[in-house]
């Protein structure tokens, strides 16, 4: 099984529209949305909803207030603040370490779970997703990627399907390296901008830390053709294949309105440039494509 993660420096590069646009090319994959705390995928592959699963991030305490003998340990040892004077446990500070329970002389303290979010399997046009939404405050977004990524690899074994298409979230933080880590690929959209460079440059570090291959593409390379040629030079002198680049157009906007991916839409220089970096890189992994 081949698992291949498209993500992205900064947000706002086209990562989702990308990642979208292989789910019509892709041949027989599990699609997986791991960008967990904006996810956006589902608007446009529309999944109907087969199963829907209870994601639980960090634990949360909770103080039996009978047992209690307001000894007022638990206080004194949180380092997070989350218990307040008349002890009673503040749950959007606490972070589920345990030391309340630890230093209770009466055990009136203990941990439980809390519902961090939604994990859902459904089925696309084109074919089975996996997708996920953190609930608001929640911080255990790596966790709930981990658990989406799982999930995907079981129901691609199942359905006997031979690659993981991941969208993962942007920037380099913990969610990244949990949708990064182990996979085959590591497919990442860049546009020809100063800061564009700079996260490009960020997020390749974190993926060869991880001794990740990786890939480059170029989204809206023709508004600034001289950073387009920046990366183009940063690619060749770090030996990172760069798998083509993708025009600006409003063409992408239209489709977006309309909850297409671009080769639904039309066969323009976008679509076209699209799937010429598809083939790219099913060449590089020996993948298959759709017939236009």
């Amino acid at each position: 099984m081949k698992q291949i993660t498209i993500i992205s420096g900064k947000g706002g590069t086209g990562k989702t529209t990308i990642a979208a646009a292989f789910a019509a090319l892709v041949k027989n994959a599990v699609l997986a949305d791991c960008d967990v705390d904006a996810a956006d995928l589902h608007l446009i592959l529309k999944p109907d909803v087969k199963k829907t699963i209870g994601f639980h991030g960090l634990p949360v305490a909770t103080i039996d207030n009978e047992q209690c003998i307001n000894c007022k340990q638990c206080i004194s040892h949180c380092q997070f603040n989350a218990i307040s004077d008349n002890i009673a446990v503040k749950y959007e500070s606490c972070e589920g370490c345990g030391v309340c329970e630890l230093v209770c002389p009466v055990n009136a303290i203990r941990l439980i779970q809390r519902n961090s979010g939604l994990l859902y399997e459904s089925e696309t046009r084109f074919g089975p997703m996996v997708h996920a939404v953190l609930n608001t405050a929640e911080e255990s977004s790596g966790k709930l990627v981990t658990e989406v990524r799982e999930h995907a690899e079981a129901v691609a074994k199942v359905k006997g399907k031979d690659i993981v298409l991941i969208d993962g979230p942007p920037g380099v933080g913990c969610p990244v390296i949990s949708a990064i880590t182990g996979v085959d690929l590591v497919v990442v959209v860049t546009e020809p901008t100063v800061s564009g460079i700079h996260d490009l440059q960020r997020i390749i570090d974190v993926a060869k830390h991880f001794n990740i291959p990786q890939a480059v593409i170029i989204n809206k390379k023709d508004i600034n053709l001289q950073k387009a040629s920046e990366i183009e030079f940063y690619c060749q002198s770090q030996h990172i294949p760069l798998l083509g680049s993708i025009p600006y157009d409003i063409s992408v906007t239209k489709a977006m309105i309309e909850e297409k991916t671009i080769p639904e839409f039309d066969s323009g220089p976008v679509s076209d440039a699209v799937r010429s970096v598809w083939v790219a890189l099913s060449k590089l992994l020996s993948l298959s494509v759709n017939e236009p």
